[in-house]
């Protein structure tokens, strides 16, 4: 199967070109997956922060109130 891709609109065959387009798309390649690998850690951590300083606000108000709403106590 012939492998072609898309170029400014343009499409090409890889096989027909230099040794060092196919090193540039590869890299291209690899670059793209990298960045939504670090797209995903973003938000992966963006969430984790949400839920560390919605952890941090029930804290602070439960010290305020001077107990924790929402949170079961087991009894000894």
């Amino acid at each position: 199967m012939v492998q072609k891709f898309h170029f400014e609109d343009k499409e090409y065959v890889f096989g027909d070109l230099s040794d060092s387009a196919k090193s540039n798309i590869t890299i291209i390649q690899f670059i793209n997956t990298r960045l939504q690998e670090l797209n995903n850690m973003q938000a992966l951590l963006q969430r984790s922060k949400s839920s560390y300083l919605n952890s941090l606000k029930k804290e602070m108000l439960a010290a305020k109130a001077g107990f924790l709403l929402g949170e079961e106590w087991e009894k000894e």
